[in-house]
């Protein structure tokens, strides 16, 4: 049993820091749950991006508004680096997307670090799973892939290791899947490749995962990470990765007088930085519902673990139902995928499909009904090889965010219910 965390009180404050949460302004009332594919908008992320943004000034000049905007910039990073990624050493690498950042990391990684082979898994966003693939065959390298458990949706600790030897140049593995929000082990894969090669390079895609649970670099061991602002409650057009000191010191673009841990090349836009440092004020906030601190980075893991329990209790809620409401796992003419009775390890995400009618049709009829949500197919390349490595040709994803209602959940699991009887 998975219980709320969140008042009614807390929940509506939440609820209305959110831009369109529950309606269109032209489609009209309707319930989001694509929040894996994109997220609900916190206002005030877009609305300060805005403000910002109309000013001509530009950042690194020495009149006030200028300062203001380098402030802007600096200080994200730093709350970044810190804040989110648990941090006090290393540095932020920025990119137009979370994937251009892992795509850059993974190129550096494989041009500079001497070795014959990487690692990887079958259940990597192909962000991650391309950008490696193309490099370590641009190098040479083996490529070498661990298999996810059908059964569980998890990628065992010891499949990574045992594809780990002395020669490996780096091992990527996925924080959470963004098909079954399972959430990979990192510490322990951690630990087991170092038994194997002590100085291999560990990096993971972290941007399922990164709105729904902490993340902690030092702990996990990771040499680089990243995340997406836009899946993070936050603006498009910017995707943030962290680097290690060692990584840094690897070969990248860079102009010759900046420091060795720079990565920024070219002008920033300091309004895409404040839309991030938004919503890490905003999970900061959360945490202050719940403890007395002035540590951020303290009151940013209680924020987020308050919201990752918060979603538990939502998706507990999805699954099992009620005696007024049959959760997915209940209701006839639904499969839910990769499932599980233990949450712990689960972000807020569920993948389902009813039997009678085709992935694209049930997204077309929940339309109808007022809920958004997406497909994720084997005719994608975005879901090809994922889908496919546990054993499925497609699914209806289901991600709602902490900021649902469960009555809101209810009504998805009625009209869940109406579909699967008029199509069995």
């Amino acid at each position: 049993m998975y219980n709320r965390v969140f008042s009614d009180e807390l929940l509506g404050k939440l609820r209305s820091k959110f831009a369109y949460l529950n309606y269109d302004p032209t489609y009209g009332k309707r319930i989001f749950m694509d929040n894996a594919g994109g997220s609900l908008r916190l206002s005030e992320s877009i609305t300060s991006k805005v403000y910002w943004d109309l000013f001509p000034d530009c950042p690194l000049r020495y009149h006030e508004r200028a300062l203001e905007l380098t402030n802007i910039v600096d200080g994200t990073m730093n709350d970044i680096l810190k804040t989110v990624f648990g941090a006090e050493k290393g540095s932020i690498m920025t990119e137009i997307s979370a994937s251009a950042c892992f795509f850059k990391a993974a190129r550096i990684i494989c041009d500079n670090v001497d070795g014959k082979n990487v690692v990887t898994t079958n259940v990597e966003h192909p962000s991650a799973y391309d950008s490696l693939k193309l490099y370590a065959e641009k190098k040479g390298l083996e490529f070498r892939v661990a298999e996810v458990n059908k059964e569980t949706g998890f990628v065992e600790p010891e499949e990574v290791a045992k594809l780990v030897d002395k020669d490996t140049v780096v091992v990527s593995v996925i924080a959470a899947s963004n098909i079954s929000g399972n959430i990979m082990d990192l510490k322990t894969i951690n630990k087991l490749i170092r038994e194997k090669k002590e100085d291999v390079y560990f990096i993971s895609d972290a941007v399922q995962h990164a709105p729904h649970g902490v993340i902690d670099v030092v702990e996990e061991g990771l040499d680089f990470t990243n995340f997406a602002p836009y899946k993070f409650f936050a603006t498009r057009g910017v995707g943030f990765g962290y680097c290690s000191e060692r990584f840094s010191q690897l070969e990248h673009d860079k102009l010759n007088g900046k420091p060795v841990d720079e990565w920024t090349v070219g002008t920033p836009t300091p309004s895409l930085y404040l839309s991030m440092r938004k919503v890490i004020d905003y999970v900061c906030d959360i945490g202050r519902e719940f403890i007395d601190s002035e540590d951020r980075r303290e009151l940013y893991k209680e924020g987020i673990e308050k919201i990752a329990a918060q979603e538990r209790a939502l998706l507990y809620f999805m699954l099992e139902g009620d005696e007024k409401s049959p959760g997915l796992r209940h209701i006839k003419g639904v499969k839910v995928f990769v499932d599980s009775e233990n949450l712990d390890n689960r972000d807020l995400i569920s993948a389902i499909e009813i039997e009678g009618i085709s992935f694209e049709d049930t997204v077309t009829e929940y339309a109808k009904r007022g809920v958004t949500l997406f497909n994720r197919m084997n005719t994608s390349i975005y879901s090809k090889r994922i889908v496919e490595s546990l054993g499925l040709t497609g699914a209806i994803r289901v991600s709602p965010l902490h900021c649902n209602t469960f009555d809101e959940i209810r009504e998805f699991l009625h009209i869940t219910k109406n579909i699967a009887e008029e199509y069995n």
